[in-house]
């Protein structure tokens, strides 16, 4: 299984920046972690981003045996957005393996704040996703001051970082190489490991040297108009 030995904890928490790929990370996730024995619940929690949401995937995700649950779209914009009741499952019920999309910035990430006690007392990692693409946190320093005010906001530690530098359809090992130089600096910074890269399967060659493993992805997540 490809999260074998990458995301071992029984809830991954998924957050950065908005645009650095989070639902597409956290879509193939919960797609390798299916390939598993037991059962897997996705959550998206994504109240930034109406566009890339885990959502429009429901029916593959579910082809999979990944159990589905969503924020209510009626209530996107208010400041303590509706949580589905699903969400108290991911994190009470031991048997399963949760995956947890969570919108960019603190502004997103104020969803898990009040859950903050019940996922502080769970096997849990919070990843920080980093795409060099993004111009507000392209610099280790800006991608630093986002991860820390994710970690104010939620209450929660941050535990590893995912490199998931791309330019959707115009993607290069380059684009990626330098997305693993940026998640270098931010790690030395931070104290914090690099868990992977997340790729496509064409760059496994080209990123064979790199220290932490590639996460292999497909692309499902398509731009509205595609």
């Amino acid at each position: 299984m490809a999260a074998a030995g990458i995301f071992t904890h029984r809830i991954t928490v998924i957050t950065g920046h908005y645009g650095t790929g989070k639902t597409e990370l956290a879509v193939n996730l919960a797609l390798a972690l299916a390939a598993g024995e037991r059962p897997v619940m996705l959550a998206d929690l994504d109240i930034v981003n109406p566009y890339f949401r885990s959502r429009e995937r429901k029916a593959l995700l579910e082809e999979a045996g990944v159990r589905l649950i969503a924020t209510s779209q009626a209530c996107t914009d208010a400041d303590v957005p509706a949580l589905p009741a699903e969400l108290l499952t991911v994190l009470e019920n031991r048997d399963t393996l949760g995956v947890l999309d969570i919108g960019g910035d603190p502004v997103g990430a104020r969803v898990l704040a009040r859950f903050r006690p019940k996922i502080a007392g769970e096997d849990y990692q919070m990843v920080y996703v980093l795409n060099a693409n993004r111009p507000e946190v392209r610099e280790a320093a800006s991608a630093v001051r986002c991860l820390r005010a994710i970690e104010e906001t939620t209450g929660l530690v941050c535990t590893g970082l995912v490199n998931n530098t791309h330019l959707c359809g115009e993607t290069t090992a380059a684009e990626i190489l330098r997305g693993a130089a940026l998640a270098s600096a931010v790690a030395e910074e931070t104290g914090l490991p690099v868990l992977c890269h997340a790729a496509q399967e064409r760059f496994a060659e080209a990123l064979a040297g790199l220290s932490a493993p590639v996460f292999p992805i497909a692309i499902h997540m398509k731009k509205p108009w595609e």
